[in-house]
């Protein structure tokens, strides 16, 4: 998807002052039953990290952190792309053991984000993280945690669905299960992205696993950065978005490295320079738990639920001319 755009005939289900009471209710009931089927227990999260600790996730390795300096501590600190790895420290300086974890609200600032009707500079998502333990780290186990995260996302439509009915979302539990490598497969003459959207029209809730490594083709089906998932234990909850026609993130999961996993693909993604970071340190010396976790966006999650075709109708950002100028042709409001 590039650029902003509104599909012929849209019109929002909902009007402005009912959109803000639905999403109230989403992020209500969704997090309080994440936290039930996962045995979370909720906590504050920083909004800005210190680099040299390596807690800062570096997504495809490409992207910018928004830094600024912090003359009060003599320091510089960067605005946080993702919770990935302070999760997993926080686990251990809050001690706690196999089974429970934590979820936390997590804002981020991506600056080099493209922009169009799912993507914003704005990140806004539910990070959570548990403590599991080596027996644990298995495909299964994994598969148990996206049943649970779907049942939940597919409970919550239901809620919103009991209290505005002309919403028509309708999702599918019965999760479609896939690798990288099989989806290649099945469409090696398409890009990822088509592959994706080819796959997910014909299974409307996916599991695309084993996202970060290089396929049989010699390219990874999507960047990922080598520190905090697991590539052959990770993957994206995907569903089917008639509105839009394509293939809807929702969720970026995975088992998480263990001092195994991390030291091959710190190797592998020509990163080694970073054992030295005080995270990684600790996670190659093995005194970090092992864990599981993930985020699912909040403002994706809403514009799913609420049949919304932009996501500037469900969260407030900064936008380029051109979609200002799309959305005001089609009498969408920008939040």
């Amino acid at each position: 998807m590039t650029g902003s755009y509104i599909p012929a005939g849209y019109q929002p289900t909902l009007s402005l002052y009912e959109t803000q009471a639905a999403i109230s209710l989403i992020k209500r009931t969704f997090q309080d039953a994440l936290a039930g089927a996962l045995s979370l227990k909720r906590v504050s999260a920083p909004l800005f990290v210190d680099p040299a600790t390596g807690l800062n996730d570096d997504l495809s390795g490409v992207e910018r952190p928004v830094s600024f300096d912090v003359p009060a501590a003599g320091i510089d600190a960067q605005v946080v792309h993702s919770l990935a790895k302070w999760k997993r420290m926080a686990l251990y300086r809050y001690d706690f053991h196999v089974g429970k974890g934590i979820y936390t609200d997590m804002n981020a600032i991506r600056r080099d984000e493209e922009l169009d009707n799912l993507h914003s500079i704005y990140v806004d998502q539910w990070d959570w993280e548990k403590v599991i333990s080596a027996e644990m780290r298995t495909e299964s186990m994994l598969r148990i945690a996206v049943n649970a995260i779907v049942g939940c996302i597919c409970d919550a439509a239901l809620i919103v669905r009991g209290r505005y009915p002309s919403l028509s979302t309708s999702l599918s539990r019965e999760v479609s299960f896939i690798t990288s490598q099989e989806l290649e497969d099945l469409y090696p003459d398409l890009t990822p992205k088509e592959r994706e959207h080819a796959y997910v029209r014909k299974h409307p809730t996916t599991f695309l696993s084993q996202i970060g490594g290089k396929l049989r083709s010699g390219q990874p089906h999507d960047g990922r950065a080598p520190d905090y998932d697991d590539w052959s234990l990770n993957g994206d909850i995907l569903f089917y978005n008639p509105l839009l026609d394509c293939a809807f993130e929702v969720s970026s999961m995975g088992i998480r490295v263990d001092p195994q996993a991390l030291d091959s693909q710190l190797t592998l993604a020509g990163c080694d320079a970073r054992r030295s970071l005080t995270y990684h340190r600790m996670l190659l010396e093995g005194k970090l738990p092992l864990t599981m976790g993930g985020g699912i966006g909040q403002s994706r999650l809403c514009m799913l639920l609420l049949g919304k075709a932009h996501i500037g109708e469900v969260q407030s950002s900064i936008w380029d001319e051109e979609t200002h100028r799309v959305c005001e042709a089609a009498g969408v409001t920008l939040l």
